[in-house]
C-alpha cells in the first residue's frame, strides 16, 4: 500500500466531512434537515438551507439557540454560555457548534435551558430596592 505524502498527504487530511443533521424545532412543531460541513457552524449553515431557527446574539453567550442533543456529537468551544454540566448532559448551541458526526437534535424552551444555566444564581439573594449606589 502506498502512502500519500507532502501536498496529498495535508489536502487529502485537510478535506471537511459534511454531516447530516436533523433539527425538530419543537415550538414549531417542525422539522429540518441540513447538509452541514465539519468546519461550518450548524445554525448559518442550516439557516442557509431554509431553516427558521431561534437565536439572539450568534456568538454563544446566550441560551436561545440551545438544544438537546438526541444523537451524534458537535464540538463548540466557542460556547461559553453553556456550563460544561449542561454539555455534559447533552446540550449544546447551534449558532457556535459544528457537526462531528451525523446529529438528531431538538430545540429547547430558552428560558428552560437559561433556568438550569443561571437559575440557582437568582431569587436567593437579600432584594434592595434603588440604585445600586452607596448613599453618601
Amino acid at each position: 500500500m502506498r502512502r500519500l505524502q507532502g501536498t496529498a498527504a495535508f489536502l487529502l487530511g485537510s478535506m471537511t466531512q459534511t454531516h447530516t443533521v436533523h433539527i425538530h424545532h419543537r415550538q414549531k412543531n417542525c422539522h429540518y434537515t441540513a447538509q452541514v460541513p465539519d468546519d461550518r457552524y450548524i445554525l448559518q449553515t442550516a439557516e442557509n438551507q431554509g431553516a427558521d431557527l431561534p437565536f439572539a446574539c450568534r456568538n454563544g453567550a446566550c441560551t436561545t439557540c440551545a438544544v438537546r442533543i438526541l444523537s451524534g456529537e458537535v464540538e463548540q468551544p466557542e460556547a461559553m454560555g453553556l456550563s460544561p454540566a449542561l454539555r455534559e448532559k447533552g446540550y449544546a448551541l447551534l449558532c457556535v457548534s459544528y457537526p462531528r458526526t451525523d446529529l438528531e437534535v431538538e430545540t429547547q424552551n430558552e428560558d428552560e435551558v437559561y433556568e438550569q444555566q443561571f437559575g440557582r444564581y437568582f431569587g436567593k439573594g437579600k432584594v434592595r430596592f434603588g440604585l445600586p449606589l452607596d448613599e453618601d
